[in-house]
């Protein structure tokens, strides 16, 4: 059964930084495209970042600078740090496998002060 789960999501002040995590079962990571959605109530989920199987990487314009995806195919799990937090950021993260089209559950964001 393949499962991704994310963790890492809490409650930050704007400027600050959270690092979330996707860590695969079921599946191998290596050699997948990996990426990062959010989605706030009401709105549509957006990409946010990918990353290819040889490491190449893409961002949202709107988190370009300030977000940096990243993985470990030791620990068979997808990073992605997140610096200079601002309230538009909240929301629900999602990781994804982009061609197998697997799923997480997500963990919650809240940039607030």
């Amino acid at each position: 059964q393949v499962q991704l789960v994310e963790s890492g999501g809490g409650l930050v002040q704007p400027g600050g930084s959270l690092t979330l995590s996707c860590t695969a079962s079921g599946i191998i990571l290596n050699g997948n495209v990996m990426a990062w959605y959010r989605q706030v109530p009401g709105k549509q989920r957006e990409w946010v970042a990918n990353i290819g199987s040889s490491g190449n990487t893409n961002y949202a314009d709107s988190v370009k600078g300030r977000f940096t995806i990243s993985r470990d195919n030791a620990r068979n799990t997808v990073y992605l740090q997140t610096n200079n937090l601002k309230p538009e950021d909240t929301g629900v993260y999602y990781c994804k496998a982009v061609v197998l089209g697997y799923w997480g559950k997500g963990t919650l964001v809240t940039v607030s002060s």
